[in-house]
């Protein structure tokens, strides 16, 4: 598919930590209200159209505003618009959106910003990995597919600031579906203007949110956050500067914090234990999964018996307790204690079971019979992973788990830089790739049709899946019984029948937070860090 949000950022965030200095904090740059932040991979855009990794989601969300954000307390509020209408059919939305709000140049944000963002995300022609984001919005399936332009996507400009969207049918995460980046407006005098290299560095774009970026150049591993002089909000924001940089290696971050020239820096699995004592630590779970998407153009790795010996074959809880230490094994697409059903109140992963276990004596079954009909007895597959330490990390407890649990397989890992993996990924230069993948929205459907899977919509045709997936987002779409059972099938249709990704495990964050630093928000899908509350104190 064109892989989904996100995130797949390869990053095991499992282990992300902000970490409070040993010694006294610099008073100087508290009053300054600036902030030092570490993070593990490198940006790859500043394009929403582009995006699909979380240190790019983290720049655009704290850079730019959609129709709704996130409050204090994680829900979401109007933003870019002052007021919504919704009719009584519960499919058509009317905002009017706010008049003092302008881009980082000066322009004024408009409904035609919306609509041209939204029509370039949904065109085939734009390649987008999140454009399945748009398949509740009227016409955005049949637009992804080719058989309607652009302009026929149910979202229209009835003025200047006045803005209509149109549903395929009523769906209940309306308003967090539309804090999600892919729903940012741009101005579209500025992408027009820089063309394929919008958004490719920090100076080729312009910015509506409460900071904008500079002196990203598209490859340096240093940028900032800066107030956003122009922002329609800009007295709520206290925080002057976030300065970033990327600091893969957990000792140097480390020796960075100890020394105060950092406030926040990412930590690998193996410093928990090191940390879990320190005043200030926390750890929770979250709904980021930890996956392995399969090359289906390639010979093994299309076999489905194939998957289902390499999904079955590695000792998630293992994984989890010794090598992640925080988090969980998962054994579908949808983590747990996410969402629950409306009318019981169940835990949606309780309700729909283990569909991909470890189970060895299964898996070598299923080992036996690929053998068979690929006519081989020995394999050699490459696993594609980032460079960071924790995905390098986990890339070698699946090698070793593959290579010594079935037989006659070779597993070379590749670990590269995030931006060079998504690429290779988006090119099909893979056997198997490891990744990370954090939701947009409350809902079950938001992993079983994305949650990661690279290749999704274009690889994976299976037409019970697509009419499972349709069924829930028409017929049963007022009907919250039906299309939980309905979404529940479609996820046994993907994983235990045809292991068309394999997951991994639910991750879990860990963190320190300097008592200085007052109303850092984390996003409630993940571990995207919200810096528009801040204010050291």
């Amino acid at each position: 598919m064109k892989k989904g949000l996100l995130i797949l950022a390869s990053i095991v965030i499992t282990s992300v930590a902000l970490l409070s200095a040993c010694g006294k904090s610099n008073s100087t740059n508290g009053t300054q209200q600036v902030l030092n932040v570490a993070t593990s991979a490198e940006m790859a855009t500043l394009n929403t159209v582009k995006y699909s990794d979380t240190t790019s989601l983290e720049a655009l969300q704290n850079s730019f505003e959609g129709l709704y954000r996130f409050n204090s307390k994680n829900k979401p509020v109007l933003a870019g618009a002052s007021s919504v209408t919704v009719s009584k059919d519960q499919k058509t939305y009317t905002f009017n959106l706010r008049k003092n709000a302008k881009w980082s140049n000066g322009d004024p944000v408009t409904a035609a910003d919306y609509v041209y963002a939204w029509r370039k995300m949904v065109d085939p022609a734009s390649a987008s990995p999140n454009s399945q984001r748009f398949e509740p919005i009227k016409n955005g399936t049949q637009i992804a597919a080719g058989k309607l332009t652009p302009d026929k996507l149910g979202i229209q400009a009835l003025g200047k600031y006045k803005l209509q969207i149109t549903l395929e049918s009523p769906i209940s995460y309306f308003s967090e579906l539309m804090t999600g980046a892919p729903f940012y407006p741009q101005d579209e005098k500025v992408a027009k203007k820089y063309g394929s290299s919008y958004g490719t560095t920090s100076a080729k774009a312009v910015y509506n949110g409460p900071f904008v970026v500079t002196n990203w150049t598209g490859t340096n591993l240093k940028w900032n956050y800066v107030r956003n002089q122009n922002y329609w909000d800009k007295k709520a924001i206290k925080l002057k500067k976030v300065n970033v940089q990327v600091v893969k290696d957990a000792a140097t971050g480390g020796n960075l914090y100890r020394t105060n020239k950092l406030d926040y820096v990412m930590l690998t699995t193996d410093y928990i234990k090191q940390y879990q004592r320190t005043s200030g630590y926390h750890s929770k779970p979250i709904p980021l999964i930890g996956y392995l998407s399969f090359n289906t153009h390639r010979s093994a790795t299309a076999n489905v018996h194939f998957r289902k010996a390499i999904s079955m074959s590695f000792n998630k809880k293992t994984l989890a307790n010794n090598i992640l230490q925080v988090g969980s094994p998962l054994n579908g697409i949808v983590p747990k204690n996410f969402v629950y059903n409306s009318k019981t109140g169940d835990d949606y992963r309780q309700n729909a079971g283990n569909l991909l276990s470890y189970n060895l004596k299964a898996a070598r079954a299923q080992w036996a019979q690929a053998k068979q009909e690929l006519g081989k007895d020995k394999f050699t597959i490459q696993l594609l992973t980032s460079d960071t330490a924790d995905s390098k990390q986990i890339g070698e407890y699946l090698q070793s788990q593959l290579e010594t649990n079935l037989p006659g397989l070779t597993v070379e890992v590749r670990s590269i830089p995030l931006k060079s993996r998504l690429a290779a990924t988006s090119a099909y230069n893979f056997d198997i790739v490891y990744g990370t993948w954090q939701p947009d929205y409350a809902d079950p459907v938001n992993f079983i049709s994305d949650g990661g899977q690279y290749h999704l919509n274009d690889d994976y045709q299976n037409s019970n899946f697509r009419k499972l997936l349709n069924q829930a987002a028409t017929t049963y779409a007022t009907d919250p019984a039906k299309r939980w059972n309905t979404l529940i099938q479609a996820e046994k249709q993907l994983l235990q029948t045809d292991a068309f990704t394999a997951p991994v495990y639910q991750g879990g964050m860990s963190y320190l937070l300097k008592n200085k630093v007052k109303g850092l928000q984390i996003s409630p899908y993940g571990t995207v860090l919200f810096y528009r509350n801040v204010e050291l104190k």
